[in-house]
């Protein structure tokens, strides 16, 4: 897999760190999403691998906080653009109104209304 197993290293001893209180309560999150994209990327996964410490990225994030909150979706995003400037995050939430009677409820639902997270932005 490239620079995903370097990315992951990184990543990995990166989030044992103690941060600032911010940072401490995001990184696990972060680190998540992070290497989640390194699988699916890896042009990505080079840019982590090769990029700044994941230490000077929950900086960069925290520097996102407004008052005393952010969202995942904000935190996950101010991440890839601290590695990748120029590159944004899309999630879609799917639901499946009938996953409680499908056989494969834990497949994605063939068909049901998508939310573009993005629209609430």
């Amino acid at each position: 897999m490239g620079f995903y197993n370097e990315a992951k290293e990184k990543l990995d001893e990166g989030v044992k760190k103690s941060l600032d209180r911010y940072g401490n309560v995001m990184k696990q999150s972060v680190h998540d999403a992070l290497l989640d994209f390194c699988r699916q990327d890896e042009e990505f996964a080079q840019a982590v691998a090769q990029g700044g410490s994941f230490e000077d990225c929950m900086k960069a994030v925290a520097k996102c906080v407004k008052g005393s909150a952010i969202s995942d979706l904000e935190a996950w995003g101010a991440a890839v653009k601290f590695y990748f400037p120029g590159a944004a995050i899309k999630c879609e939430l799917r639901i499946n109104l009938c996953a409680s009677v499908d056989d494969d409820a834990d497949e994605e639902p063939k068909t049901g209304p998508i939310i573009d997270l993005s629209d609430f932005f």
